[in-house]
């Protein structure tokens, strides 16, 4: 039986960063030690801002963003056009679609997409809630930016499909993005070919 060499609490933290997406357990450790060398203000200031983050944000009540005010600001700005909807898988979306300065509409975060596989069925992304949006009315056109994977392209249609009933266009981003890529890594240039090239469904 091995004896343990590294402390209890230390052994911890490297396990809960390595719950983080794309971080593996050397990266894990790298951060660990980093902030086991680093100041007593250093660790207690990234304890601080992950408490703060977490008590002092909301989902927007419309968009479903993550935000400080509700609504948050994309939703709240009067000069947004109020007649277009981008349907994007999570926040992080948005933060790429914005940095194109290509788009003036409003957002809708799914907070996933459909993936039987992963247990992620319609019913748990904010589906309902977009298809209660255009049926208040206003809304001419949804934008669908999930990403150009297969559960993507499978939301996509499902999308499409319960918007059918409505008088409402209904298109896809598409020049420009490879298949199975993920639009928050996708570059500026290439996102806004690809809102200036979507495609109606």
């Amino acid at each position: 039986m091995s004896m343990r060499i590294t402390a209890e609490p230390v052994e911890r933290l490297i396990e809960e960063f390595s719950r983080l997406p794309g971080v593996g357990s050397k990266t894990a450790s790298r951060f660990t030690f980093w902030l086991l060398r680093g100041s007593d203000e250093q660790a207690l200031a990234l304890a601080e801002a992950i408490r703060e983050m977490k008590e002092k944000t909301v989902l927007c009540s419309q968009c479903f963003y993550i935000t400080e005010s509700d609504p948050c600001p994309v939703c709240a700005n009067p000069a947004r056009d109020r007649s277009v909807i981008c349907v994007v898988e999570e926040p992080l979306d948005i933060l790429a679609v914005e940095r194109t300065h290509e788009y003036r509409g409003l957002y809708h975060v799914l907070h996933g997409r459909i993936s039987p596989m992963d247990g992620m069925t319609a019913d748990k992304l904010k589906l309902q809630e977009l298809r209660a949006r255009v049926a208040a009315g206003g809304v001419e056109e949804v934008i669908i930016a999930t990403d150009m994977t297969i559960e993507g392209t499978a939301t996509a249609h499902y999308i499409a499909q319960i918007l059918a009933p409505f008088k409402v266009k209904v298109t896809r981003l598409a020049y420009g993005l490879p298949v199975g890529s993920d639009l928050e890594y996708a570059d500026e240039v290439t996102i806004s070919r690809a809102i200036q090239g979507r495609r109606e469904m």
